[in-house]
């Protein structure tokens, strides 16, 4: 006699990353919590979510840096999960997805009208210049660049006089031109063709085009304009009107991807981009605490937001400890990964003051509000299970 429900865990490797799947089968349906592994954090506001508390932190520091490959930053429960959809909804990473019969679905969100992120990151395609700045600082590959390649970038990409559109207006004064044929020897987009040579005319004579005077090839020429210097009899005009000086294409924020950093748009030339953190807070660092040479907090912020500070010159210290580590706070989303992660103890202290979200705010959201603005901090592992972690709460400020 089969008995429901049943339960069961497995990983398997996809195309976008790690994936650990827990089913829940009953009766009827079947429920899927899927954890994508290289997109966890470990910045446990899914735990801190979760009103079943089935989700503990696994090793969050050894699995972000690559150390070991056997777990995830965070663990989840498959039995005491009530498959409530909750701790979807609240990762900020996009890092958790649940299923109902293969149909992504979230019924605390459809029958309960749970709260949502209000994630505002989005580039005005007026003011953007289609440039490569954001794409390259991004720290979560959440900028897609639908951009045609040019041959700055690539040997196999288009010509660079492609990238904009133009006018180009061509002319050959045939009254002057004696058809020496250098300006094609020199340009593709010139093509010089002469009649056959006869002692009746005894001189050379072009085959001509009615609009241009010299069969010329728009797509070929970038105006350069070095026909026009080279020609002998001074009998060749270019000039170009530029129509359009932005480069083709299209560059857009993938939400799922974005974590509100602000990297982009802190850095973007033309202002284009315009992006709201999900949480603000304070964060603090007591670098005199801090094990010199760890770094595993610079290794797995997500945000990029933590760094090792360049060493100033001894005649500034003036008898203060340099210091070990540091954190941008501009750049910081306040998720927690790096508290979680850090091996010591008072090392970083964090206090979350705000969410950005849309919608009611159910008692369960009030609930998880106050657990997420609590003000923490590392913690020493040393009453908890192997390849766990704490973070040590200080109470709500």
């Amino acid at each position: 006699m089969t008995l429901y429900p049943k339960f069961s865990k497995r990983i398997e490797f996809q195309k976008d990353g790690k994936k650990v799947i827990q089913e829940q089968k009953l009766l009827q349906t079947t429920n899927n919590l899927t954890l994508n592994v290289d997109r966890c954090t470990g910045c446990g506001i899914c735990i801190e979510a979760c009103p079943e508390e089935a989700i503990k932190w696994g090793p969050v520091g050894a699995v972000r840096r690559g150390a070991v490959d056997y777990a995830a930053p965070v663990d989840i429960d498959e039995v005491k999960c009530s498959y409530c959809g909750v701790c979807p909804v609240m990762c900020p990473f996009s890092a958790l997805s649940l299923t109902i019969d293969g149909v992504e679905r979230y019924t605390i969100i459809e029958k309960e009208g749970f709260p949502q992120y209000d994630q505002v990151s989005k580039i005005d395609d007026e003011k953007c210049i289609k440039c490569t700045l954001c794409e390259d600082i991004c720290p979560r590959d959440a900028i897609k660049r639908d951009v045609p390649l040019y041959e700055g970038a690539s040997k196999e990409g288009k010509e660079r006089q492609l990238a904009i559109k133009s006018k180009t207006d061509f002319k050959v004064d045939m009254e002057k031109c004696t058809v020496c044929g250098l300006c094609g020897y020199l340009c593709p987009a010139i093509t010089v063709k002469k009649k056959a040579f006869t002692a009746e005319t005894g001189k050379a004579e072009a085959v001509k085009d009615p609009k241009t005077g010299l069969p010329w090839d728009e797509t070929k020429c970038d105006a350069c304009k070095v026909c026009v210097e080279v020609c002998p009899e001074e009998c060749i005009t270019v000039e170009r009107t530029i129509e359009s000086d932005k480069v083709q294409g299209k560059v857009e924020i993938d939400n799922d991807l974005c974590c509100t950093c602000t990297w982009c748009s802190r850095t973007c030339p033309t202002e284009a981009i315009t992006v709201e953190k999900l949480f603000d807070g304070e964060i603090e660092f007591f670098p005199e605490k801090c094990p010199s040479g760890c770094s595993t907090c610079v290794e797995i912020c997500p945000c990029n937001a933590i760094y090792l500070p360049t060493p100033p010159p001894a005649a500034q210290l003036k008898g203060k400890q340099e210091a070990k580590i540091a954190v941008n706070k501009d750049l910081c989303m306040f998720c927690g990964a790096c508290v979680a992660a850090c091996p010591g103890e008072d090392i970083i202290v964090l206090q979350r003051k705000s969410i950005r979200f849309k919608g009611t705010e159910t008692d369960l959201f009030k609930k998880i509000e106050e657990k997420l603005f609590t003000k923490r901090t590392s913690k020493v592992k040393e009453d908890v299970q192997p390849g766990e972690v704490q973070v040590k709460m200080l109470g709500k400020v």
